[in-house]
């Protein structure tokens, strides 16, 4: 099953204080508004993105169609399908918002420890 490009998405509660920890580490911001609460950061393969005020708890992101730089793939498995794979092997999906045929989507489930996974597909 392959889900997309992984990033971490955290929630932090000083967005400015976080990016310059995280800067520190050698990510530097690919995309977002840190003044609209929200920064994504990089560092090699490795994303991280930081939300403010938008979320309860960190979760873990995969995006359908992107790559690990948030280039579109010219193929990929759509969120549909993951859903379906997804509830044929027993996964409760906790929020599906997938309301088209095609496009964009998203759907999350949890873990056994009740930490969110977030599918999201934004093509």
């Amino acid at each position: 099953m392959n889900l997309g490009a992984f990033s971490i998405s955290l929630t932090v509660k000083d967005i400015k204080a976080s990016k310059a920890f995280y800067e520190k580490l050698g990510f530097e911001a690919m995309g977002g508004d840190s003044d609209q609460g929200w920064i994504i950061l990089k560092n090699g393969d490795h994303i991280i993105g930081l939300f403010q005020g938008m979320f309860d708890k960190n979760i873990l992101t995969f995006n359908p169609g992107w790559d690990q730089s948030a280039q579109n793939l010219s193929e990929f498995t759509d969120v549909r399908e993951l859903r379906g794979q997804l509830i044929h092997r027993g996964i409760h999906i906790v929020r599906d918002d997938i309301g088209q045929k095609t496009g964009p989507g998203s759907i999350v489930i949890e873990d056994p420890d009740g930490n969110p996974i977030l599918i999201d597909q934004h093509r």
